[in-house]
């Protein structure tokens, strides 16, 4: 179940365009910074949110990669 959940996401973020991907990007950034600042403040309820944060930027990352090596190529 948890790889159609992760493939499904995969296809979502591959049909944004470059604007979207980066506001994505974004929102993950700021996402993890805002557990990171709650973690100090109190014990944190959901200890993955952190780790699914950091793959999604990892996934977002490698998306705009991708499409920059294959404009390089053309």
């Amino acid at each position: 179940m948890a790889e159609k959940k992760k493939g499904k996401r995969l296809e979502e973020l591959r049909a944004m365009n470059v604007d979207e991907l980066n506001t994505a990007l974004e929102g993950a950034r700021r996402s993890i910074y805002q557990i990171r600042r709650e973690r100090l403040s109190k014990p944190q309820q959901n200890v993955k949110a952190s780790k699914a944060h950091r793959k999604e930027i990892a996934r977002i990352l490698t998306l705009q990669r991708e499409r920059e090596l294959q404009q390089a190529g053309r």
